[in-house]
């Protein structure tokens, strides 16, 4: 049987030892790719305003000031607290890029070109830095210049439209979706680019748009138009297509996730509910007969749930191999066995000396697991050693804190 690698030990080497990374992005996208690589063993240096950090510091629930979110997003980070506005500010970023594998932002375009620090310029000192870019529109067309923020990409990508009960309003997916699977692309970038480097040993520059990464997880949605002119439309809890997978409503309210649409898997699902009609018509052998039925089927489905409470519905699903599931609160997540044995709940203590539970790391890799190495920094708490690494003197050290250019540890 496999066992996940036990990641409270630390491996022998980490999958991205010695990779070092300058992170200038904020918030949402540009931090969770970083924040992937930092898993994983690169050195993260992440470059904040000396005066207010990043905004994730101050963004929904907050512990002694500073959002519970931050110990997620910037584990495994050091904070270099810099401006960048100054001249001295922006000429240190090129010192440090002089000797970075990867710089990673996700600024509106332009924002790195006005502040001298182009990847071109930054390429022509380094011509191996690898430079992820992620924005709304991306580097180039018509809304290049236009803000955007993961729930617009969401919008125009095509999740959005579909996200809704048929009829009614589209609602946001309740996590920054958008946002996140661009910095995954940003991500699979880097490691391609990186590739590529070890070959040739040029660098290059990666340009990710949030909507491109919503609508490169869209399946289907452009060749049927193409093919058919057909406009995909909300199905609320359904799958157009593909039947029967659908919520079904149990008789203690709760509702269970069964997903019947396997041919093999259909037969079986109907014997449970005592439905041998169904499991043996000709007609519903394949998903095209089944699609053509999926009201009926659907209906056959609930009568059965409606009369047992899910865990017995859930139990029964399991016993037959009919994949099913129900909804998860996060409490439900936090008190699951699975989670648990899989290191999903992982246990941190925090410098006043409490424990927080952080979701744990993915992927999971056999000989070089990822690890939860240090607790995501204070603002500026890395200044002085990332610029005494860099060569800068004591002195030279105060004279910037003094004029604001860095900020002092937190």
């Amino acid at each position: 049987m496999n066992t996940p690698p036990d990641e409270s030990k630390t491996p022998t080497r980490h999958a991205l030892a010695g990779l070092k990374v300058l992170e200038l992005g904020q918030l949402i996208a540009g931090p969770f790719a970083a924040k992937t690589l930092a898993d994983f063993g690169a050195d993260i240096i992440k470059i904040e305003p000396p005066d207010s950090g990043d905004p994730l510091r101050k963004w929904r629930m907050l512990k002694d000031g500073t959002s519970v979110w931050w110990q997620v997003q910037s584990r495994n980070k050091r904070s270099l607290a810099l401006d960048l506005r100054t001249p001295e500010g922006q000429d240190l970023v090129r010192q440090l890029a002089c000797e970075a594998d990867v710089l990673i932002e996700n600024f509106r375009p332009g924002a790195l070109e006005g502040w001298g620090l182009s990847p071109e310029l930054l390429m022509a000192s380094n011509p191996r830095l690898i430079v992820l870019r992620i924005s709304g529109y991306g580097q180039t067309g018509p809304y290049r210049n236009r803000p955007g923020f993961g729930v617009i990409g969401e919008a125009m990508g095509g999740l959005r439209h579909l996200t809704a009960e048929p009829g009614r309003v589209p609602v946001r997916v309740g996590v920054s979706i958008g946002d996140t699977l661009s910095a995954l692309h940003g991500v699979i970038g880097i490691l391609l680019a990186l590739q590529h480097r070890h070959a040739t040993g040029q660098g290059q520059v990666i340009d990710v748009a949030l909507y491109e990464a919503v609508f490169n997880c869209m399946e289907s949605l452009l060749p049927e138009y193409s093919t058919f002119g057909a406009v995909r439309e909300p199905a609320g809890s359904a799958l157009p297509g593909i039947a029967p997978t659908n919520a079904y409503l149990c008789q203690d309210g709760a509702y269970a996730l069964v997903a019947g649409n396997g041919d093999s898997i259909f037969k079986r699902l109907m014997a449970l509910i005592e439905r041998p009609d169904l499991a043996n018509d000709p007609a519903l052998a394949d998903n095209t007969g089944r699609v053509a039925r999926v009201e009926e089927l659907d209906a056959a489905i609930s009568a059965w749930t409606a009369q047992r409470p899910v865990a017995q519905v859930l139990e029964a699903l399991d016993r037959a191999a009919v994949p099913a599931g129900r909804i998860y609160t996060v409490a439900d997540i936090a008190a699951d066995p699975h989670y648990q044995a899989r290191g999903m709940l992982q246990s941190i203590t925090l410098d006043d000396g409490s424990a927080m539970t952080v979701p744990g790391i993915v992927p999971k890799l056999s000989l070089t697991p990822g690890q939860h190495r240090r607790l995501a920094p204070q603002l500026g708490q890395d200044t002085d050693q990332v610029l005494t690494e860099m060569g800068l003197s004591a002195e030279q050290i105060q004279t910037l804190k003094a004029r604001g250019i860095v900020g002092a540890p937190a």
